[in-house]
């Protein structure tokens, strides 16, 4: 009797599995193809400059397009309903087929000859919008390649999850689940509109108008038209990667400085405003927002302290330290990780300082890494409910944000999710230290990756070319945990998530 109810249990798993495998392969398929097509573009730039990398991104294209589309051909008569647990799997899976595919170009590169360990750190920290590279020559390589580079950033940016959502309902498949597992922050389930794909397309029409302001605020500064579509794609999806070995400083203008460092800040706003603002033609919901306000003024402080610092140590005079202090503040709070030139010569606790708050970020919302504004300020309030609760302990005290009850499951998550950044954070600064490197280099290290910051300091203050295999593969893990915000991962490592 039990050798039955065993094998009937055994034939239900198995009628359970099959059909969620099924549904798994055709999406993955059809995002994978979706993806493929962000090789055509580089491939025009490659091209039109007659470079050798077109067939880099050719044999990409061809691969993977015809994998993704033959996978999701095969499985098109599945029509399962994604469950929350399907879209943690498929958007951890996917994130690893993307980070591969995106390291292939620069592998399959004859003028960039890359080993797979380096194409693979530069594909990861491109498309999770870290911005750190192990090239160390950047202006060296191909057009297409620093094109590339940009367009990486601003496609993980707001993620292709998001824009794939907006064509879900033609798979026939529901894409709430995979939304919610993308999207940062803890209120996943708000959505600007009903319709989840006019949501997604509200999104990217937002996101694509201010990249297209940024690239025409750079080129009214005084960048060429090429390095401030690079720039602009690389500086609204703070992701970091520049067309220059200096960075930004290499244009030696505080215009530029500015224009980078205010839509650095912009960029760090939670996009929803951006729409709703726009749909009622009102500045109020930024105003009305804590999140933002919050963001801000923590930004105002930092800045403050930062352009004091340098110019007590002498390197600029007053105007000039606080155009580089707000641009850096700017960049490596909401984890941009544009540079200044001479960012590796500042005093090394105002260094300390500015990658202690890429930790923060920006808000919820937002392309930037970190725990996020709104995070913090629960956090913020959090503790100071509990020193009001000591003091009166038969008072009743509420969490409020903005006005809004926030309730005990948020602060939950929250609390919750602080302690696994933290505990993530460590391991990696300790594992990176027991692989040789110093305490300064691997704190500097695991904060420009687990923050999708990009800048490192010590030994890495130049790039991070000269770090073993080991070490690229270890900060890829750690950029990837970064950008899907630790629990997808997590959760698809715990005993619990797999029975059935």
């Amino acid at each position: 009797m039990t050798g039955c109810v065993k094998g009937f249990a055994l034939d239900r798993r198995k009628t359970l599995v099959l059909p969620r495998l099924t549904v798994i392969i055709h999406l993955c398929g059809f995002l994978v193809f979706l993806y493929s097509l962000s090789m055509l573009p580089p491939m025009v730039v490659a091209l039109v400059n007659k470079e050798r990398s077109m067939f880099a991104f050719l044999s990409t294209f061809v691969v993977f397009a015809s994998l993704g589309g033959a996978s999701w051909a095969m499985t098109r008569r599945s029509n399962i309903q994604l469950k929350t647990r399907d879209g943690f799997v498929i958007i951890v899976l996917f994130w690893l087929l993307f980070s591969l595919i995106s390291a292939l170009p620069f592998w399959l590169n004859a003028d960039v000859h890359m080993p797979f360990a380096d194409a693979l750190f530069e594909g990861v920290s491109g498309i999770t919008t870290t911005g750190a590279t192990v090239l160390n020559d950047v202006s060296d390589i191909p057009r297409s390649m620093l094109y590339y580079r940009a367009q990486l950033n601003f496609i993980g940016g707001l993620g292709v999850i998001v824009l794939a959502v907006a064509v879900l309902p033609l798979l026939g498949i529901g894409g709430m689940k995979l939304y919610q597992s993308e999207m940062p922050g803890p209120f996943k389930e708000e959505r600007l509109t009903p319709r989840l794909a006019d949501t997604s397309k509200s999104l990217w029409f937002t996101y694509l108008l201010l990249g297209l302001l940024c690239t025409v605020s750079f080129r009214a500064a005084g960048m060429q038209w090429f390095d401030a579509l690079c720039h602009g794609l690389s500086t609204v999806s703070l992701g970091g990667f520049s067309t220059r070995n200096e960075s930004i400083g290499y244009f030696d203008s505080n215009a530029i400085e500015m224009v980078a460092g205010i839509f650095s800040l912009l960029s760090a706003v939670n996009f929803t405003l951006y729409f709703v603002a726009l749909s009622k033609w009102s500045l109020k919901p930024f105003r009305k927002n804590a999140e933002l306000k919050f963001f801000l003024l923590i930004v105002a402080i930092i800045a403050l302290i930062t352009t004091l610092e340098v110019y007590r140590a002498g390197m600029y005079n007053l105007p000039d330290s606080f155009v580089h202090a707000f641009f850096l503040t700017s960049s490596m709070m909401t984890d941009n990780g544009l540079s200044t030139g001479d960012y590796a010569s500042w005093p090394s606790h105002t260094i300390t300082l500015l990658l202690s708050a890429s930790f923060f970020g920006g808000c919820v919302g937002s392309t930037c890494g970190g725990i996020k504004a709104l995070r913090v300020l629960i956090l913020f309030k959090q503790s100071r409910h509990e020193l009001h609760q000591l003091a009166h302990p038969r008072a009743l005290y509420s969490i409020k944000v903005g006005g809004s009850l926030i309730n005990d499951r948020v602060v939950r998550s929250v609390g919750s999710f602080f302690f696994l950044y933290a505990a993530c954070t460590f391991f990696f600064i300790w594992a990176l230290n027991l692989m040789g490197y110093d305490l300064l280099t691997s704190y500097a290290s695991v904060a420009a990756c687990i923050n999708n910051m990009g800048l490192g300091f010590g030994e890495t203050a130049q790039g991070f070319g000269t770090l073993s295999d080991g070490a690229k593969y270890l900060l890829c893990s750690a950029m990837l945990l970064g950008r899907l915000e630790i629990y997808p991962v997590v959760i698809l490592l715990s005993r619990v998530f797999w029975r059935a």
